[in-house]
């Protein structure tokens, strides 16, 4: 986003694909027929979002804070994989549409995962 006003959560990786995943799913769910609206579209699009909504929450708080709102945003992910397969198995999507959302969600998963390590490691640290 071209902002004057930049938050630091704005510059992390993670955040910003997590942003492109949300918008990915919010343009699939406009493929779904009008009486998912309120059912598969709307859980679908309110988990991706949940993804950088949790690491923007996340980010100013302290590491324990941090590192719990980052499993959120994973328990997230997974909730779009589960998502993504039923659009899919209702055919809503195609099996390459769910494809290219498993091949984001791995990457944020294995990116979250990781970050969380980082976190963990501090806290450890921090304790000693």
């Amino acid at each position: 986003m071209d902002s004057k006003y930049n938050f630091k959560f704005e510059n992390l990786t993670v955040y910003v694909k997590a942003m492109e995943f949300g918008e990915v799913v919010n343009t699939l769910a406009k493929k779904f027929p009008k009486e998912e609206r309120y059912e598969l579209s709307s859980q679908f699009k309110k988990a991706a979002d949940a993804i950088a909504l949790h690491i923007a929450e996340g980010s100013s708080g302290t590491d324990p804070h941090f590192y719990n709102h980052l499993g959120n945003a994973l328990q997230s992910v997974h909730e779009c994989v589960s998502c993504s397969s039923k659009a899919r198995l209702r055919k809503y999507i195609t099996f390459v549409e769910d494809e290219e959302n498993r091949s984001m969600l791995t990457e944020l998963s294995k990116m979250i995962t990781t970050f969380r390590n980082r976190i963990s490691e501090r806290i450890k640290k921090n304790k000693e």
